[in-house]
This record gives structure tokens, C-alpha cells and sequence, in this order.
């Protein structure tokens, strides 16, 4: 019964928590009001979604979103560096190819969401089989090592979440 009234639960309660931020004050009316839109949501579009995510692992989630915002504020003060006291010439930025390990449409997406938020890199493009990410470095002589750091912090963890 639970499943038919709520059939997504986190993006009902996602979709409440962004109503009552867009509403920029709290008061009943708006917790009922968004109460009902994240309900309504949700089942209204529930058969646009046939193969929707499961989310695997709810506690990876704060993990996760703990280590972006670290990497977005690290690499917010690098970025600056950068931008303030180099010169453009001794920049080394490249593209570079992240192999994935992921399969998943939405953790997929939400890696190259990542990877673009994170200062000093962008993702490019997905490879037509979905198996590699073209990624943008501002700056860069160890290809391997953002790399490495890529699948470690982040797709290892979206794994977790998704798959």
C-alpha cells in the first residue's frame, strides 16, 4: 500500500526539502504544500519511469555528498591559485579518458555532474558505449593520478549507491 502512495520515498522527500528551500521562509502551509507536491510528483510520473534506480546503499549517500563539497572547496582554492599566480603558458591542462566501471544511466550522469562541479575539471563527452568519460583538466602532469582519483572518491562510491 506504502509502495503504491509513495513510489519513489527519497524523491519525495528530496522534492520537499527544495520546496521548502524555494519557498525561503517555513511554515505549515508550505511543509503541507510541498508534503503534497512530493507526493503527487512522484505518482503522477512513476510510469514515465519503468527502470528507475534503486538506491543500494542510503548512508554511502552522505558519504558521498561530504566528499564532493570537500573536493568543490579544495579545488576552489587551487583553482584560484592558479588563476591569480600563474602564468598561462605553465599550464598543463589535457583531456583525459576515465574508463567506467558504472553502468547505471543515473550514476553515470551524476559522475560527470561531479566531475564538472569539482573546479579545474569538466566532463566532456560520454563515449557512444558508455564506457568512457572524456574529462577536461585545468591542470595536470599525472594523468593516471586524476584518474585514479576519479574512480576512488567518486565512482567507487556511486556504485555503492546504485549498483
Amino acid at each position: 500500500m506504502l509502495g503504491r502512495i509513495l513510489p519513489q520515498p527519497i524523491l519525495s522527500i528530496v522534492i520537499v526539502i527544495v520546496w521548502l528551500f524555494l519557498q525561503n521562509a517555513f511554515s505549515m502551509g508550505h511543509l503541507v504544500l510541498g508534503i503534497i507536491v512530493g507526493i503527487a510528483v512522484p505518482l503522477f510520473t512513476s510510469s514515465y519511469w519503468p527502470d528507475r534506480p534503486r538506491i543500494r546503499n542510503i548512508p554511502m549517500i552522505v558519504s558521498f555528498i561530504l566528499v564532493v563539497l570537500w573536493d568543490i572547496v579544495v579545488s576552489n582554492v587551487i583553482v584560484a591559485y592558479i588563476v591569480l599566480f600563474r602564468k598561462n603558458e605553465s599550464l598543463r591542462s589535457r583531456f583525459i579518458t576515465v574508463p567506467l566501471d558504472l553502468r547505471t544511466p543515473e550514476a553515470i550522469s551524476l559522475l560527470s555532474g561531479t566531475i564538472t562541479m569539482t573546479p579545474g575539471t569538466v566532463s566532456s563527452d560520454l563515449s557512444a558505449d558508455g564506457r568512457s568519460l572524456l574529462v577536461h583538466c585545468l591542470e595536470t602532469d599525472t594523468p593516471d593520478e586524476v584518474i585514479a582519483t576519479i574512480k576512488n572518491r567518486y565512482e567507487r562510491r556511486l556504485k555503492e549507491i546504485f549498483e
